[in-house]
């Protein structure tokens, strides 16, 4: 665990190196953005050394938001480009996850196209992990390819999917079937905008943050457990250290592993029967509700295996209740959960590796996991009529 700073670069290479700014309001955006080199200008080129009448690297910005997060930001967010006399533009799309599909996406293309954006435009995701993931999405298939950056809102994206360059739609009954590795130019996270979230919201970042201590930090996981009622306020500072540190674990080990070859799947820690779990309850719950009791799963798993204690066991499963989500889910078909999880897109042959725990800190990839091994974990957190409810 380390303290907070205000910037964390993330390094991939050279053409693929970005920085993760860390601010609670929107001043300092416009500067960021004027620091960026695009892909368009070879590696190392300065402005000064280019053709352009200003300093920033663009030639006209699309924000693309949705119905939640417009009203709040975008006239903040757009405000800057017209002030500097920048051609900016906004796509606006209904919110939720019913939306991240391939139509709406076709509405993006038609709108980018009606509206001239070329190779030298730039795309601004501003909202959640929906728009941070759309957004990328037509950025890395749109001309082949433009530039974007990320500007998440909630908790989820800020602490997890603005981060890595996974982007993608659902497609069907199936998660984010439909996608592309595009890394974003620039990461600007302005914690403040997590005033505006409400509670249930807030609690599904959370699991995303409870995730990356348990797969890499057990100081970290500590530190979460301890410094609760903090978290729980939304304590400016607190945040500041909870995201600047669930983004250096993620930030590690996406530096290690980019495209998901090794490492990188112990991100997926309680999402293999989580994604299921969402897919088969239509949406009801929530991405973070549904990785908290994917994460019950695994560590229920990785007692059975004999990797983690029971003692273990019971602290990782009860530590969520606080933080507002659940441990336990009614009225799920186990076979149907399953049935979806073989549909995951990170099958093989059918066979879906599983993120066990060693101990809190300590995750690994197992393919030792069978169906009847799901089964019991997803009876553990199944609740019936006349049990006392969690």
């Amino acid at each position: 665990m380390q303290q907070f700073e205000g910037r964390l670069p993330v390094n991939l290479g050279r053409k693929f190196c970005y920085d993760i700014v860390f601010a609670d309001c929107f001043d300092q955006l416009f500067e960021e953005l004027c620091r960026i080199v695009p892909d368009f200008m070879p590696s190392g080129t300065s402005h000064c050394e280019t053709n352009q009448k200003t300093p920033f690297p663009y030639d006209k910005v699309l924000i693309v938001t949705d119905s939640n997060v417009g009203p709040l930001y975008l006239s903040e967010v757009i405000s800057p480009f017209e002030q500097n006399g920048v051609p900016a533009c906004s796509y606006e799309f209904p919110a939720g996850e019913e939306h991240k599909n391939l139509d709406e996406i076709r509405n993006l293309y038609a709108f980018m196209i009606n509206h001239h954006l070329d190779r030298h435009s730039l795309l601004v995701a501003l909202g959640g992990g929906v728009v941070g993931d759309m957004t990328g999405f037509a950025a890395a298939t749109y001309l082949r390819g433009i530039d974007f950056i990320q500007i998440p809102t909630t908790l989820l994206a800020q602490a997890d999917s603005s981060i890595g360059g996974k982007t993608g739609v659902d497609f069907d009954e199936y998660k984010n079937m439909v996608g592309a590795f595009k890394m974003p130019k620039l990461v600007f996270e302005n914690v403040s905008t997590l005033k505006t979230l409400d509670a249930r919201q807030y609690a599904s970042g959370f699991a995303e943050v409870m995730k990356a201590g348990l797969i890499r930090d057990e100081e970290f996981y500590s530190w979460l457990i301890s410094n609760m009622y903090e978290i729980l306020e939304r304590d400016p500072a607190s945040l500041q250290t909870m995201i600047y540190n669930a983004d250096l674990i993620k930030k590690l080990v996406v530096e290690k592993d980019p495209y998901e070859r090794g490492d990188r799947r112990l991100l997926n820690l309680g999402h293999t029967l989580g994604h299921a779990i969402e897919k088969y309850l239509n949406f009801t719950l929530t991405h973070g509700e549904c990785v908290a009791l994917g994460c019950v799963c695994a560590a229920f798993l990785s007692w059975k295996k004999g990797y983690l204690s029971s003692d273990g066991y019971y602290e990782i499963r009860d530590m969520f209740v606080p933080f507002g989500l659940p441990i336990t889910v009614e009225n799920i078909d186990p076979d149907a959960v399953i049935s979806l999880m073989h549909s995951d897109k990170k099958a093989v042959n059918g066979h879906v590796p599983f993120v066990l725990l060693k101990d809190i800190g300590r995750a690994f990839v197992s393919n030792e996991i069978m169906d009847e091994d799901c089964s019991a974990a997803l009876h553990e957190i199944l609740w019936e009529e006349g049990e006392e409810e969690q």
